[in-house]
C-alpha cells in the first residue's frame, strides 16, 4: 500500500483516512475492497451519504444513460429536464402522499449549505437575530451552521466569535428538567437576558451528539411550543433522513410539520453532492437570487436522487429498515451488552450507538473502532469525548452481511475489553 502522496501533499486536515488507513479501489453495495484486494464491511456508509449502497446498479444504469446521451451536467438554477424530474418526484411521490407542503431550495450541494439557507431564511422571515439550537448537536461546519453547533473542537476551529445562537439543553441531558418549559421561561422572563429567537433548530436524532433518539412526545411538545410562541420549528435531516430511522423523515414518528426541513447526504441518490431545504410557501420570501451558489444546479445529482428515490420506494425500503433494526438490537442485546454491565444502546432503524462512557478508560470507542477495522469492518466515533460507536450499514445491506458485521463488533468489543 502506498499513501506517501496523501501524506506529503494532502492537508493534516484529513480525518477519517487516519482512521482507515488503507487505499481504497473498489465498492459495491455495503462493502469496500482495497487495492491490495482486502474486503471490508461497510458500517459507516459515508457518514450517511450511501443510504442505497455503493454503485446501487439500478442508480447507476440511470446516471450512464444520462452521461451517453449528453445530459447537461451544470446549469446553476436553470430550468432543465432533470431537475424538474427530480422536483416532481419528490413533491409527488414523497412529500404529498405524506401530507406535507413544502417549497424546495437548491443551496450549495452540501448539508451545510442547506442549514445555512435555513438560518438566513428563518431571521429573514422573522425579523430576529437570535436562535434556539440544543446541547449535542452538529449543523455544519461553515460559520453560520457552526454557530449552532455545539462541539467544542469544531467551534475552536473557526476563528471567530459564534453568536446570535442560544443553546438549550438537550432533554436526556437533565431528566428532571423540563426543556419546554426552560425555554418558555426564557422567552417570558424579562429578565433571562435571551431575546425571543427566530427558529429552534433541532436533529430529532443527534448522530454526532451520540446517537440520541428523541421521543416522540417530546417532539410534539416542541412542535406546539414554536407554533404557540411563532418560532420557526427547523428539522436537520442531513444525516439521519432518507429511511435512515425507519421513515423517509426522522420527524414522521411524531407526526408533526416542520417549518423548514433540511437534506443532503442520500438525497443525492448515489454520494452525489445535493442539498435541499424545504420549507412552507409561506415562508418564500426571499428575492431572486438573494441566496445562491455556482453548484445549486448539479444535473448528475438530480439524476441520480430521483432514481434513489424510486428505487426507496420500488423495494420499501422502510419497512426493511424497521426489521433489520430490529435484528441489530435484539444482536446486540443478546450478544454484546452482556460482556459488560456498563455498556449501553441507544438507535432506531438502522442508525444505533454502543456506548462506553461509563468505563474510566478514554479512547476505549476509537481503539475498538481500530480492532473492527483490522477484522474488515469499517466503522466509526460520535458523541461526548468520541465514547460511541456508531453503527450506519447501507440500508440495502443484507441480513447475512449484517450479522456478520456485528459478530465483528461483538468480537472487537470482547478482545478490547480483555485488555483492560
Amino acid at each position: 500500500m502506498d499513501s506517501s502522496v496523501f501524506e506529503n501533499y494532502e492537508s493534516e486536515v484529513r480525518s477519517y483516512c487516519r482512521h482507515f488507513p488503507t487505499v481504497f479501489a473498489k465498492a459495491t453495495g455495503s462493502e469496500f475492497i482495497d487495492e491490495n484486494g482486502k474486503k471490508y464491511l461497510d458500517f459507516f456508509c459515508g457518514a450517511g451519504a450511501a443510504n442505497y449502497g455503493h454503485n446501487n446498479p439500478f442508480i447507476k444504469e440511470r446516471l450512464i444513460d444520462y452521461l451517453n446521451n449528453d445530459g447537461i451536467i451544470h446549469a446553476l438554477d436553470m430550468y432543465t429536464i432533470a431537475k424538474r424530474d427530480f422536483i416532481r418526484t419528490l413533491e409527488e411521490k414523497i412529500l404529498k402522499p405524506r401530507g406535507y407542503d413544502y417549497k424546495i431550495q437548491f443551496p450549495g450541494p452540501t448539508g451545510t449549505n442547506a442549514n445555512e439557507a435555513a438560518l438566513k431564511l428563518a431571521r429573514k422571515v422573522k425579523k430576529r437575530q437570535n436562535v434556539f439550537a440544543l446541547m449535542g448537536a452538529f449543523h455544519g461546519m461553515t460559520l453560520g451552521s457552526l454557530a449552532l453547533t455545539t462541539d467544542k473542537s469544531s467551534r475552536r476551529g473557526a476563528g471567530v466569535p459564534l453568536g446570535n445562537v442560544t443553546f438549550i439543553p438537550a432533554p436526556y441531558m437533565f431528566p428532571e428538567l423540563d426543556t419546554i418549559a426552560y425555554m418558555q421561561r426564557l422567552i417570558d422572563d424579562d429578565h433571562s437576558g435571551i431575546e425571543k429567537p427566530a427558529a429552534l433548530f433541532i436533529e430529532t436524532i443527534q448522530a454526532e451528539g451520540g446517537i440520541r433518539v428523541f421521543d416522540a412526545d417530546w417532539l410534539k411538545r416542541v412542535s406546539e411550543f414554536c407554533k404557540r410562541n411563532d418560532i420557526l420549528l427547523a428539522v436537520d435531516e442531513v444525516q439521519v433522513g432518507c429511511c435512515r430511522s425507519g421513515s423517509f423523515f426522522s420527524f414522521e414518528r411524531a407526526g408533526i410539520k416542520p417549518d423548514i426541513v433540511t437534506m443532503s447526504k442520500s438525497i443525492g441518490g448515489y454520494g452525489m453532492p445535493l442539498a435541499i431545504t424545504l420549507f412552507k410557501p409561506e415562508l418564500d420570501i426571499w428575492s431572486p437570487g438573494e441566496h445562491n451558489g455556482t453548484f445549486r444546479g448539479n444535473q448528475l445529482a438530480f439524476v441520480a436522487a430521483k432514481a434513489g428515490l424510486e428505487f426507496m420506494l420500488e423495494n420499501n425500503i422502510e419497512d426493511s429498515v424497521k426489521k433489520k433494526g430490529e435484528t441489530v438490537k435484539s444482536f446486540i442485546e443478546k450478544e454484546i451488552l452482556p460482556l459488560d454491565e456498563r455498556l449501553q444502546l441507544r438507535g432506531i432503524g438502522l442508525i444505533w450507538g454502543i456506548d462506553f462512557e461509563k468505563f474510566p478508560v478514554e479512547g476505549l470507542a476509537d481503539k475498538i473502532e481500530m480492532k473492527c477495522f483490522e477484522n474488515g469492518l469499517i466503522i466509526e466515533g460520535a458523541g461526548r469525548k468520541n465514547s460511541v460507536v456508531k453503527l450506519m450499514p447501507p440500508l440495502v445491506i443484507t441480513e447475512e452481511e449484517l450479522i456478520d458485521g456485528l459478530k465483528i463488533i461483538r468480537d472487537s468489543v470482547r478482545s478490547v475489553l480483555a485488555e483492560l
